[in-house]
């Protein structure tokens, strides 16, 4: 974007002539690049975006409720071109080429009200199991875009006593993991306790604590430290799972979480906590608990 700048200091008409040398060297960069950049002043890449952009301005102006997404297919198979459809979100982001129906997330909004007290208050213990479950969601990019899980930890073991995964964040994930821990283990009196998420405080999610006999909890708004244990889950699954590799595609990363979860974590990561043991381990050396099937991840849509 500087280059045009140091035509224009260098014409013969300026008022103070500076030397190319000068202002790149001021400016920068190498003279080379500047020269490079005057036998070619649009890139090939630049063009062609160019194109992209006026066949997606004129598919929006067709259709004002069209996303990146339902662009990006016009454009393959009305117009014959190929560009991902990453290319084109980003390319419909930078434009401003947004549906009429887009609502922005996630900046400057605020959480909405609790539907449930703070009844954990940071109090991270229980004696037997199905006493205190926490449950909270984490998000990681792939190739094919973000994949979530949400998963509901019993605090007495550690152990994940159900989840799900899926390609949206929606309340289903939420509903589907805590769907799964009802099932596996048939609580009665179990509380509860998440953070203020949307997806928590959805109807579908809080009549499925009410027909389960659970008791819900939430933590305050921007207090990471209210649902902490859950948080040390999801940590260890950053830095053991999420972070080692680029991930390709959302299956190739389901798999490995879930892999992680029942292999790793629950029959050989020995916590301290537990007295070194593993959370199956510990589960029945104490005796207190109930055999529990193994628990499937849900399928990405």
């Amino acid at each position: 974007m500087m280059y045009p700048l140091v035509l224009e200091l260098a014409a013969p008409e300026a008022p103070v002539r500076v030397p190319v040398a000068v202002t790149c060297r001021v400016l920068g960069f190498s003279r080379q690049a500047f020269y490079q950049w005057c036998a070619n002043p649009v890139s090939d890449r630049d063009w062609e975006e160019a194109h992209l952009v006026n066949a997606a301005l004129d598919v929006h102006a067709e259709d004002p409720t069209f996303g990146y997404r339902l662009i990006h297919d016009e454009l393959v198979h009305e117009l014959g071109l190929v560009p991902s459809e990453t290319r084109v979100g980003r390319l419909c982001s930078e434009n401003r080429i947004l549906s009429v129906i887009h609502r922005r997330r996630g900046t400057g909004k605020k959480a909405g009200p609790p539907v449930h007290d703070d009844h954990v208050r940071r109090g991270f213990t229980a004696t037997a199991p199905n006493r205190l479950w926490l449950t909270d969601i984490t998000e990681h990019h792939t190739g094919e875009g973000k994949l979530y899980l949400c998963a509901v930890k019993d605090v007495f073991s550690n152990r994940i006593v159900g989840y799900s995964i899926d390609s949206r964040m929606k309340a289903s994930l939420a509903v589907n993991a805590l769907a799964a821990a009802v099932s596996q283990r048939a609580p009665e009196g179990t509380l509860i306790h998440s953070d203020r998420g949307s997806q928590f405080r959805s109807k579908k999610y809080t009549r499925l604590i009410s027909t389960a006999g659970l008791k819900g909890s939430m933590g305050r708004v921007g207090a990471c430290a209210d649902n902490a244990a859950m948080e040390s889950f999801f940590s260890l699954l950053q830095k053991n799972v999420l972070n080692q590799k680029r991930w390709e595609t959302r299956e190739e990363l389901r798999l490995a979480i879930v892999v992680w979860i029942e292999k790793t974590y629950h029959r050989r990561r020995r916590q301290r906590r537990l007295g070194k043991l593993t959370p199956i381990e510990f589960e029945t050396i104490n005796k207190t608990s109930q055999p529990v099937p193994e628990i499937s991840a849900q399928t990405v849509n």
